[in-house]
């Protein structure tokens, strides 16, 4: 390498040419030859490798933006800085080499700052992603540890699909988790999956065998109840029986009660239909029944008017034997409220009788009489032992003689009434 400027040589402050056109940079104090540009002159000779050193210096600005940006990692950026620096150290260039390599040398202290940083946070990061992961295979291990019997199998499955959703998310957008770790959840999550599947063909498998059963017993009481038919209202009874078997067979599938149920139904009606035509044939003759009755019930009326006991209770009995050949009729309300009725004229009739009995009864006005003369006989004693206090003096024993004869008189005076 030349150390010295001949007077015919072209030079730069970084650069020099040759008369033959060879090319220097110079470095600190040395100049290193950095190729030929021939027939062309000394300025176009440096120009050309001054531009060789323009594009180096826009890669590192660009390398430097891209940090400043953080369009891309520094773990990225890094092999793209030592690779520049290798090209920038003895590159065929004219510029300030040094300057340029000693800012991708401060870039890539930077970047190796960032790529420790990123490091930790990438450990970090696949840390929380394992335990994400392994919170899906849980929730998913916990489906499949639920009751089969007791399981909303829809629910279920919706949720089998999108843990699965959310596991193939994780696998395709997260962090890359250690081979180890990731097949060892994977095994659990696939696991689960495969216990869940069993477990729902099982259910599904015996729910159908259920179903089947359940589809046959029903079939054939919808084919007895069917067949009650021609018995009309006497079915009834037969009926009710069919319909608690049918309450113990079990289901069959929605659509398949569905139908069956309205078959069973509409044999049921056809019984109870028949019932509802004797009903309304009763109600109908028993109209003139009930008109009767309540014809019967004003006549009835006189007997509280009539003062003789004995006309009274003939009236009533009469009407009573009336009301009996009416007979029953139709609607326990309606017949019971027409009952209500002639019972109160009956319950009157009779209160009247006992009343009368009561106070025409001979052992009960013999009573009476006895105890009315030993009422008197009493009185007449007391007024004379009144007579005798007084005559005495002793005004003591007159007030209380005077207060039982006052007694015995009021007694006396009731018995009489």
């Amino acid at each position: 390498m030349s150390s010295h400027t001949e007077p015919n040589e072209a030079v730069q402050p970084w650069g020099r040419v040759d008369d033959d056109g060879t090319v220097y940079v110079r470095e600190g104090a040395e100049w290193r030859e950095v190729g030929q540009y021939p027939d062309a002159s000394a300025d176009e000779a440096l120009a050309y490798f001054a531009r060789k050193f323009s594009d180096l210096a826009d890669k590192v600005t660009l390398l430097e933006q891209r940090s400043k940006r953080g369009g891309a990692t520094a773990s990225e950026l890094a092999p793209t800085v030592r690779q520049l620096r290798a090209d920038v150290v003895g590159a065929a260039a004219v510029g300030d080499l040094a300057k340029l390599d000693a800012r991708l040398e401060v870039l890539a202290d930077s970047l190796k700052e960032a790529t420790a940083l990123e490091a930790a946070a990438s450990r970090e990061a696949v840390v929380d992603a394992a335990r994400e992961r392994e919170a899906i295979v849980e929730a998913v291990e916990a489906l499949a540890a639920q009751d089969p019997q007791k399981t909303q199998w829809k629910t279920t499955t919706q949720q089998l699909n999108d843990a699965f959703a959310k596991w193939q998310d994780h696998q395709q957008n997260g962090p890359r988790l250690p081979k180890a770790d990731a097949q060892a959840l994977w095994k659990r999550f696939r696991n689960a999956r495969t216990t869940i599947e069993r477990h729902r063909r099982e259910y599904f498998a015996e729910l159908d065998d259920t179903h089947r059963a359940a589809r046959d017993a029903k079939t054939r009481l919808v084919e007895r109840a069917e067949a009650l038919a021609p018995k009309g209202e006497d079915g009834i009874t037969a009926y009710r029986g069919l319909l608690d078997e049918w309450k113990a067979s079990g289901r069959a599938g929605k659509r398949v009660d569905d139908t069956l149920w309205a078959r069973f139904k509409a044999a049921g009606d056809a019984l109870y239909g028949a019932r509802a035509e004797r009903d309304a044939e009763e109600a109908a003759d028993s109209l003139p029944k009930i008109e009767a009755k309540k014809a019967l019930l004003e006549q009835a009326k006189a007997v509280a008017d009539e003062a003789d006991l004995a006309k009274a209770r003939a009236l009533l009995t009469q009407i009573q034997r009336e009301w009996d050949e009416i007979g029953r009729i139709f609607g326990r309300d309606q017949e019971r409220s027409l009952d209500d009725g002639m019972r109160r004229i009956e319950q009157a009739l009779r209160g009247r009788e006992d009343a009368d009995w009561k106070a025409n009864d001979p052992r009960t006005k013999a009573r009476a009489n006895d105890m009315t003369q030993q009422l008197e006989d009493a009185i007449t004693k007391l007024e004379a032992e009144l007579e005798a206090a007084k005559a005495a003096g002793n005004a003591s024993a007159a007030k209380k003689l005077e207060e039982s004869l006052a007694a015995r008189k009021a007694w006396l005076g009731a018995l009489g009434a």
